[in-house]
């Protein structure tokens, strides 16, 4: 059944997908030109898209972005067990990773008021990923791993570079050092590990399972077992602070279901967000100038968050006003 994802008729061989895969191999100084220019002029357009808040432009960043590159040529390395391969191709990724993110940190040098774009939709978005965003990643790894193994089903490449979504997260990373917020940055950084963990592992399973390994050197399978557990490995690390933001995002909304009931009585009262600052939670609350006890709002809070966070309400006074018929 397995075997289904790559059938033979369609299946690349080992040189081809090298030649894909390898930014050494062939005409490798074509290639590495090709990869500096394209992630460069991708990692100019993601931080303009992310200065900007505009999500046209960032899918713009994706789809030229040639992260993908490498990502996969670790998988192959690891399957066929050459181990330059991937070396070199984890060189390419981590060099990337510092080159967009100072084309992003250079970028918010130049911002009037560089705190303000941290609450745009395209900062926010990537800076606490959740178990969905891991999930996406995996699903978009395999297809973009037998989308490159299989013949028949290249055309595919574009739609799995939007969703892999690399290079903006770095240039994420860069806009948020520049603007004095690092623990936004750490977050996007999250993002982009897991995607490139998720796409090496799912590449490796890709490859395997397209029979790669047996056109591998016959001694390179105690070496993939120490590999495998490294990835397994990394894949934990990341998910670690995913799992936390995904717990983090289903008290948030209970809590705003407390606070809902909370004010169910006061009326044009209105929550807004709830959002996290360390172990307190801070609400937005828009209503009028009497608001019930706070003591309220706790006690309802810490029966449904197990470790009783504090809370912050932000408390807007309006009033509601109508126009004439």
């Amino acid at each position: 059944m397995l075997f289904a994802l790559v059938p033979d008729s369609q299946r690349r061989s080992l040189a081809e997908l090298e030649d894909r895969l390898d930014l050494d191999t062939g005409d490798s100084r074509a290639k590495r030109s090709g990869f500096w220019i394209m992630l460069t002029l991708s990692g100019v357009i993601a931080a303009a898209g992310v200065v900007g808040d505009s999500t046209a432009t960032v899918i713009g960043a994706m789809i030229i972005a040639p992260l993908s590159t490498p990502i996969l040529g670790i998988g192959l390395g690891i399957v066929t067990g050459r181990g330059r391969p991937v070396v070199r191709n984890i060189l390419y990724v981590l060099a990337g990773v510092v080159l967009v993110a100072v084309v992003g940190y250079l970028f918010s040098q130049v911002l009037p008021n560089p705190t303000n774009v941290l609450t745009n939709s395209q900062v926010s978005g990537r800076t606490s990923p959740t178990l969905n965003d891991l999930a996406a990643a995996i699903a978009t790894g395999l297809a973009g791993a037998i989308a490159v193994t299989r013949r028949d089903v290249g055309d595919v490449l574009p739609g799995v570079a939007i969703a892999i979504s690399l290079v903006p997260p770095l240039a994420v990373i860069g806009v948020c050092l520049g603007s004095g917020a690092p623990s936004l940055a750490a977050g996007a950084l999250v993002l982009f590990a897991s995607n490139v963990v998720a796409m090496v592992i799912t590449s490796t399973v890709v490859f395997a399972v397209a029979g790669y390994t047996r056109e591998s050197d016959s001694s390179a399978s105690s070496r993939r077992g120490r590999i495998y557990a490294i990835l397994g490995a990394a894949l934990v690390v990341v998910a670690i602070p995913m799992v936390l933001n995904s717990l983090a995002t289903v008290w948030a909304d209970d809590i705003r279901k407390s606070t809902q009931q909370w004010l169910a009585d006061t009326p044009d009262a209105v929550v807004g967000s709830v959002t996290w600052q360390g172990n307190t939670a801070v609400i937005e609350v828009l209503g009028p100038r009497n608001l019930p006890p706070i003591s309220d709002l706790e006690q309802s809070v810490a029966e449904v968050v197990p470790w009783g966070p504090g809370i912050i309400v932000l408390h807007a006074v309006g009033a509601r006003i109508e126009g004439s018929e």
